[in-house]
């Protein structure tokens, strides 16, 4: 297990973490003595973390949220945006309620948590706000995932731009770009494995530990950054 400073006591809300990246990045973050609030369409039980239902793509249901982790933990000093979807369609069968579907919780949900921490963390002069992109935000993927790829460029872009504003605010900002993590969304990718140069898919815990990095006091001169973690399936 990772283990980094700065970490013991802060609050950190981790979104779309009832499994996969987000579970891992919630456990990893709790055995670093966070105070984790786990945000997913339902609540989960997960030892020693606040379980919040929430979905992300309702500002009514972000602001509950919020206001709940608030009154039990305290105010977020940790906000990681992971919830998301992967729908891989053709382009001319993406419908429109599809697209939108998927901006609305990749991206518009992203900016509705991030909209509701960043106050809170600039009041107290210090934040770590994490984006989960994805190098098809790069690239446009690898499969037919328009929707995805617009939602994950959108989500790193947006990373950037709050790293701007909030740099003298004590707030750090950045992106990670995880490709092929072995979790149950790429099951309709996996045919994709032997592209990768490290000949494996990642594991959700090397996302975790690179979470957890930026979110410490390691990684306060880092802000803006999209970090590739692929095993090498893009190197630009």
């Amino acid at each position: 297990m990772i283990a980094v400073d700065g970490l013991d006591g802060r609050v950190a809300v981790v979104t779309g973490a009832a499994r996969g990246i987000g579970q891992a990045i919630a456990e990893t973050l709790a055995a670093n003595g966070a105070r984790v609030a786990a945000l997913d369409l339902e609540a989960r039980d997960h030892a020693g973390m606040l379980g919040v239902a929430c979905d992300v793509s309702e500002e009514a249901a972000v602001e509950a949220a919020f206001e709940r982790v608030e009154s039990e933990l305290g105010s977020a000093d940790v906000l990681v945006l992971n919830a998301g979807i992967f729908p891989i369609v053709p382009f001319e069968e993406t419908s429109t309620e599809l697209w939108e579907r998927t901006l609305a919780i990749n991206l518009t949900g992203a900016f509705l948590c991030a909209r509701r921490a960043l106050p809170g963390m600039r009041e107290r002069g210090y934040g770590r706000v994490i984006a989960i992109g994805s190098s098809a935000g790069k690239t446009g993927g690898a499969k037919a995932i328009a929707a995805y790829a617009a939602s994950k460029a959108g989500i790193m872009a947006m990373a950037k731009s709050i790293a701007n504003e909030y740099a003298r605010e004590g707030i750090t900002a950045n992106a990670l770009a995880p490709t092929l993590i072995d979790t149950p969304m790429i099951a309709d990718a996996r045919d994709l494995k032997d592209k990768i140069p490290v000949g494996r898919f990642g594991k959700p815990e090397e996302v975790a530990a690179l979470v957890c990095f930026l979110a410490s006091e390691h990684a306060g001169y880092i802000t803006g950054e999209v970090t590739d973690i692929n095993g090498g399936f893009l190197i630009d």
